[in-house]
């Protein structure tokens, strides 16, 4: 291969020149050219803030009520369930500490009213031959 020097081979103008000094002052008459007020932004974000904020509140507001509302009907179901279960599982309450917890008002909603007449348990055990089996055990 042939050697190749960049410095021994004539150099070819290019034909474009820049005036003297051009260069020094070039900064300063672009700076004059362009305008004294700047532009004003336009953000995407700003205009819409409004709705996204009425949207997030919307949205907030919907799962509260939802929430408050599942919590707050499920508490008082759970609790009087707890209380039965613990009544009816653990035997060691008596009828009469259970008595003894109630208010008069609900030992007199719970009483039973039983009159009853000669002929209407005569005529009971008659129609039920069922009735003497239980009597007699």
């Amino acid at each position: 291969m042939k050697e190749f020097k960049l410095d021994k081979e004539p150099k070819i103008n290019s034909g474009f020149t820049t005036p003297e000094a051009y260069f020094d002052s070039f900064s300063e008459s672009v700076l004059k050219q362009l305008p004294k007020s700047e532009a004003k932004e336009i953000s995407l974000f700003k205009t819409r803030r409004k709705w996204y904020y009425a949207v997030a509140a919307v949205l907030v507001l919907m799962l509260s009520i939802s929430l408050y509302i599942k919590y707050e009907t499920n508490s008082n179901e759970i609790d009087s369930k707890i209380l039965e279960d613990y009544i009816t599982y653990h035997s060691s309450i008596t009828e009469d500490e259970i008595v003894n917890l109630l208010e008069t008002e609900d030992l007199e909603k719970m009483k039973i009213d039983l009159k009853l007449k000669n002929e209407d348990l005569e005529e009971t055990l008659l129609n039920n031959a069922e009735l003497e089996q239980y009597l007699i055990n």
